[in-house]
This record gives structure tokens, C-alpha cells and sequence, in this order.
């Protein structure tokens, strides 16, 4: 099942489910479900509701989606995302070339970072480039897990219940920011800086746990990035649990697992970003989320 937000015609903003294949919504409220967010809706989005969302739909007309403006899935996330940082091997490699000082790792733990998302930029939505403070903008593709209730201990081998689903997430980067603060929050942080969309498809459209899916990313339609979240050097299994040793992950927490390579500073000479540039992320089984720069 797909879910997303949208501003229905009268204005307000209502989670709702979206059809398959992109073209119908089902606002969750005409369902009997009043959620002011979708990230209040998730604990309770549980598979036996999800099963009977499916058969309610089948009885309920539709709006096309023409007739609504979709949003981020989770426009403003309660807390900060969490972000995994050179978890792709040969992203490893052109990050050192670029700054070993800033990037060389071992490999040996996991490179946890959070990203502030005062408002999540959806589908079609801008990419703020802040020229007056940015000069080497760079895109990140990936894939992003929401959890579907609280984790706290979760053993490696048993995280597959507490993912309630997977979107697309573009970790927007001011690499020359990151790199000067020796820390990557601010770099990472600047408003509109977090697309994420177009939806969240649950985890039980995956045939495999962690999944292996191919992702892409594309900027003036010219191919930068094409990998597969199988090479993740910690997948989500390894990921939840270690989180969630002596740290309580809420529901709706997104965990964005990191970039593989092919991002602008990786190329030779680095191509970074500017306004009237547009991106694209794909992955599949979830779709596509192109933002252009502004």
C-alpha cells in the first residue's frame, strides 16, 4: 500500500492512501481515520487495518490525484532524520578522493549524523541552493526507512516488524559547509534541503528483508548515480539494532541509508549543482522524485 499527503481542494492537508498506479487518492479521514498527519497515523496503520483500508477503498470513490496538491509524505517529521554517512563502498572511495580529511573511514562502525527538516520538500518541490552561503551544492540519493512503532533493544535478526515502509530521500549537501565544520549537520541542514517523496510504500510490497533494490539518480537527465541497496555496507537490520541499544526509535522515525557513488563531488572535475539544474531520484518499487534547483 502507497501513502501520501495532499492538500485536498478545500485546503486542508490529509494523509491518504494513493492508488498504484499514481492517478487516484483516498484521503484517510473519508475512510473514518481522522489524523491530522501521516506520521500520527503510522502506529496505527497496523497490517489488519491496512487489510481493511484495502477492501474500503474498493466500495469508495476517488479523487484523481489532479484534484489534489501532494506534499512530502511526512512534510514536517516529529524529529530530525537520521542519516547514514559513506555506507556505500565505492561512495567511500570518491568521498576520500575528494577530502580525505573530511571523509577516510575505516569501516569498522557505522557513520551516524542527524538532518534538521523544518519542512520536507515533495515531489516537483524546489531545492533551495542558498548562493549566499553555498557555492558547491550536491545531491544524494536514497533509500529512506519510516518505522512503524517504537524500537528500543531490538536484536540484529528480529527489526523487520518495526518498518512500516520505504520512500525515496535526496540528502541535499553544502559539501563546503560540511567539510569546514568538520561535522555535517549544518551542511546538511538548510531549508529545503530534504526532499523526500513520492510516497511511502510498506514494507510488505518487498519480497525481501532488508530489500535489494536498484536506485538511480539523474541530474539534466544525464545518469550520475545507479547502485543497489544490497552493496549497503550496513543494511537496516544492522542499522535498527544498533540504534536501538539504549535509544528508544519513535514511530515514524526516517533513516536514510545512505548514498552510493556518482554524486557531484565524486566526478572529475566535481560538478556541483546550481539554480535551474533539476534532479531525479529513482528506485524501484517506489518510484521517482525530481526537484529542480532554485
Amino acid at each position: 500500500m502507497r501513502f501520501i499527503t495532499c492538500r485536498l481542494p478545500d485546503g486542508v492537508e490529509d494523509p491518504a492512501i494513493l492508488s498504484e498506479d499514481g492517478r487516484q487518492v483516498w484521503p484517510l479521514s473519508w475512510l473514518g481515520l481522522s489524523y491530522e498527519t501521516l506520521s500520527d497515523a503510522i502506529p496505527f496503520l497496523t497490517p489488519q487495518v491496512r487489510a481493511g483500508l484495502s477492501l474500503a477503498v474498493a466500495g469508495i470513490p476517488a479523487l484523481p490525484i489532479e484534484a489534489v496538491t501532494p506534499e512530502s509524505p511526512i512534510p514536517a517529521p516529529a524529529q530530525d532524520v537520521i542519516c547514514l554517512g559513506i555506507n556505500y563502498m565505492a561512495h567511500s572511495d570518491e568521498a576520500e578522493k575528494y577530502s580525505a580529511d573530511a571523509f577516510a573511514t575505516q569501516h569498522q562502525d557505522a557513520i551516524y549524523f542527524s538532518k534538521r527538516v523544518t519542512r520536507a520538500v515533495p515531489d516537483g518541490g524546489a531545492i533551495e541552493a542558498h548562493t549566499d552561503l553555498v557555492k558547491k551544492l550536491d545531491y544524494e540519493c536514497e533509500l529512506a526507512v519510516v518505522l512503524g512503532k517504537d524500537a528500543k533493544d531490538v536484536p540484529t535478526g528480529q527489526t523487520q516488524d518495526y518498518v512500516f515502509g520505504y520512500t525515496i530521500l535526496n540528502d541535499v549537501s553544502a559539501r563546503d559547509v560540511q567539510t569546514a565544520h568538520k561535522q555535517w549537520y549544518f551542511g546538511k541542514s538548510l531549508d529545503g534541503f530534504t526532499p523526500i517523496g513520492p510516497c511511502i510504500v510498506t514494507a510488505d510490497e518487498f519480497a525481501d528483508y532488508p530489500p535489494k533494490l536498484g536506485l538511480r539518480s539523474f541530474v539534466n537527465g544525464e545518469k550520475r548515480q545507479d547502485s543497489n541497496t544490497m552493496l549497503q555496507i550496513f543494511d537496516i537490520d544492522h542499522v535498527i539494532a544498533e540504534l536501538s541499544q539504549g535509544m528508544t526509535l519513535k514511530a515514524g522515525t526516517i533513516i536514510a541509508t545512505g548514498t552510493p557513488a556518482g554524486v557531484g563531488m565524486g566526478m572529475d572535475p566535481p560538478q556541483f549543482l546550481v539554480p535551474g539544474d533539476v534532479v531525479r531520484c529513482e528506485i524501484d518499487g517506489i518510484g521517482s522524485l525530481t526537484n529542480p534547483v532554485r
